[in-house]
């Protein structure tokens, strides 16, 4: 582990000075996205030298969202904890990807396991703090397109039922932005559509 933690850091390095040289727009983006997630991955292994984490049984490693070639199914496979996910290989183009903190770690966790037992997620909190964001980067994680949807009073379960068929013929995922503004009267024909889907 510290061997990797070295090769992390050196790594992580040699893109922080490639970033300071004169580079296209496109190619910064790209290389400015994997000082993202080489940062996370390298606070990762730190963690995991410094708790002394030697087993891939261990929930340290367990807990990360993992990719695997899975050879039987000869394709990719994501895990996290008891949860296995297929890669969806959507391609979403070259916008970037999240800052990765705890935070935002214990909440892809929470996320993931619901999804393993068939069920969704409902990030609350503060406006601003990244909830829709964080979902949207679990969706680009695992390779799947994350439609979100801006609820409010005007919206009606025609269109809500609109944006459910497209979801379920499409298989992406659905995030809808304030939720809660929507009228009581909606919500329980919505319920009674989200109980069909």
């Amino acid at each position: 582990m510290k061997n990797e933690l070295k090769k992390e850091t050196e790594d992580l390095n040699t893109l922080i000075n490639l970033m300071r040289t004169d580079l296209d727009s496109k190619v910064r983006k790209c290389i400015n996205t994997m000082i993202v997630l080489d940062v996370h991955a390298r606070d990762i292994v730190a963690d995991f030298v410094r708790d002394s984490v030697m087993s891939s049984k261990e929930f340290a490693w367990e807990k990360q969202l993992r990719f695997y070639w899975d050879l039987k199914k000869d394709d990719i496979e994501i895990r996290q904890c008891t949860g296995k996910f297929d890669y969806c290989y959507e391609y979403q183009g070259l916008n970037g990807r999240l800052v990765i903190t705890p935070l935002t770690d214990r909440c892809v966790m929470t996320l993931t396991t619901a999804l393993t037992f068939y069920l969704g997620g409902a990030p609350a909190g503060p406006a601003g703090t990244g909830k829709t964001e964080t979902v949207k980067d679990l969706a680009k994680s695992l390779a799947l397109r994350c439609v979100v949807t801006c609820c409010g009073d005007d919206l009606d379960f025609k269109s809500l039922g609109v944006t459910f068929s497209g979801l379920v013929q499409t298989g992406f995922w659905g995030c809808f932005d304030e939720f809660n503004r929507i009228r009581l009267e909606v919500l329980s024909v919505v319920s009674a559509q989200i109980k069909t889907i």
